[in-house]
């Protein structure tokens, strides 16, 4: 343990090195997305963020209020632009990086450990993919890393007022994405089974607990005031998801995409380390217990996304010293290599992920490689056509026209791009839509889109195929291959009371 205290009594005097190489790092990372990140348009659920921010609340049906909230902000700033409104995705991922570095440094390391560090979360896949889109998962990994990082600065200076900071970063994870549940119960079995326990005896602890809790409380009225509406909702999505398979490959893609994958050794290496220091103990709890549970619950591999990058600081420090035992000429050759791997891994990731070109072969090997890209596609061309096919009805029709959607994607991109078009708000029983509620003067003709005919035609009168979404790549998304025709229908077999007790439907 006396290098241990060594470690510390460096990182408390300031002497782990000048942190300007990891913001250098984090600022080349965000002026890189901040350069590609409006080539394509709006992935799908980004327009559920959008519409959602028309109408902000304390909560919606597939997840808290923040997201929509911080992209309202967007809206003000920037209005409906991609670059605009993804910078928040983009900050989100550089402050990451920064609190990488940041631990590195505080947990002892110096400037060669943080610089790896803060370069490995860099080029690991998730962070690279949270900064292309504005995603709930772009500051849920945010708030998982800062909590780990107050959780270093706590249990390496002994002082328990940084349980305020965690409790800040907790409430507001909690009024992110609910999963933040499975970190804090990482947090808290980290305490119990470790030295930490010391913590639950003192006020600070519990201040804490009151600020999360504090944070939540807005969210949690809204759930009990509906029901619980948002848990139906992630036990549904959770289902369709272990049905289609989506949960498989959770322990294997910890490897490959949760973090980069020549950097493996290294953050295996800073959880060990975690578990053999009694100091730091907790933070190897932070890591294990959340994994352990989104596999016995069959979540998805993403989601424990937040808990690398602590484990690579550590293997990071780790690394350094083990380097420092070895003569120059191995250490530079070594070191040469991690960096060189992780610049290799982290550079075939981002030809998958990031949008690097609009023409070419760039652009066509991410497309034929990322299926959320082609996501991306489509969404102006779909408004048009529906705008097309409103202007070529009769006078009469048009007057009493509805637009009822099937998927969130169709939902927002007709909110934010019909009133160009002076198409009206549309109609859908999909998440936050159902909530929303039918016209009460029920329209006498319906423009559908995400729907089979067989659906239609069970619901609606008098269908006919009007036309077909289509988008200027010819790309295959699932707009154009799973619901490609538009429907004109005639007015609803049942009372749209009758219709909206079925829903509301999970997407």
């Amino acid at each position: 343990m006396a290098a241990d205290s060594v470690s510390v009594q460096r990182a408390r005097l300031g002497q782990g090195g000048s942190a300007t190489p990891v913001l250098v790092i984090a600022v080349l990372f965000g002026v890189a997305h901040m350069l590609t990140n409006g080539q394509y348009g709006f992935h799908r659920d980004e327009w559920q963020f959008l519409s959602d921010a028309q109408r902000l609340d304390w909560g919606f049906v597939p997840y808290p209020p923040l997201t929509a909230a911080l992209e309202h902000l967007g809206l003000k700033m920037f209005g409906l632009s991609l670059i605009g409104l993804r910078l928040f995705s983009v900050l989100a991922q550089v402050l990451v990086i920064i609190a990488s570095g940041l631990m590195a440094r505080d947990l002892g390391g110096g400037r060669l450990a943080q610089t790896f560090a803060a370069v490995a979360v860099a080029l690991s896949p998730l962070p690279l993919f949270w900064a292309t889109e504005f995603q709930y998962s772009s500051f849920d990994l945010l708030w998982w890393v800062l909590i780990a990082w107050c959780t270093i600065r706590l249990l390496r200076d002994d002082e328990p007022r940084w349980w305020m900071a965690v409790g800040v970063f907790a409430g507001l994870g909690m009024q992110t994405k609910y999963s933040m549940t499975f970190e804090l119960a990482g947090v808290l079995l980290g305490v119990l089974l470790t030295d930490a326990r010391r913590y639950v005896a003192n006020r600070w602890f519990w201040v804490g607990g009151a600020i999360a809790l504090l944070i939540f409380v807005p969210n949690l009225m809204w759930l009990i005031r509906h029901d619980f509406i948002s848990y139906h909702f992630l036990q549904g999505i959770h289902a369709r998801d272990v049905r289609q398979g989506r949960a498989e490959g959770f322990l294997r893609n910890q490897l490959l995409l949760d973090a980069n994958l020549f950097a493996a050794p290294v953050w295996l290496a800073g959880l060990f380390a975690y578990f053999k220091h009694r100091r730091y103990r907790m933070l190897a709890w932070m890591y294990v217990v959340p994994v352990a549970l989104f596999l016995l619950a069959r979540g998805r591999f993403y989601y424990t996304g937040g808990a690398y990058p602590m484990v690579l600081a550590m293997g990071a420090v780790v690394g350094e010293r083990w380097l420092r035992t070895l003569r120059p000429a191995w250490r530079a050759g070594i070191a040469a290599l991690a960096f060189a791997g992780v610049f290799a891994v982290g550079l075939y990731a981002t030809l998958r992920i990031v949008p690097i070109a609009s023409s070419g072969p760039l652009r066509d090997f991410a497309l034929k490689n990322n299926n959320d890209l082609r996501e991306e596609i489509g969404w102006d061309e779909l408004v048009a056509q529906v705008a097309a096919i409103r202007d070529a009805l009769p006078a009469d029709q048009q007057g009493h026209l509805g637009i009822a959607v099937g998927n969130y994607g169709e939902y927002g991109a007709i909110a934010l791009l019909g009133p160009r078009y002076h198409l009206p708000t549309p109609i859908t029983t999909i998440n936050s839509g159902w909530l929303r509620g039918y016209p009460q003067t029920p329209p006498t003709t319906l423009i559908v889109l995400g729907n089979s005919l067989e659906r239609v035609n069970e619901l609606l009168t008098d269908c006919r195929v009007a036309g077909h979404t289509t988008n200027r790549w010819g790309i295959r998304n699932e707009e154009s291959v799973d619901h490609p025709d538009i429907f004109v229908c005639g007015p609803t077999r049942k009372p749209w009371s009758e219709l909206w007790k079925h829903g509301p439907e999970f997407g």
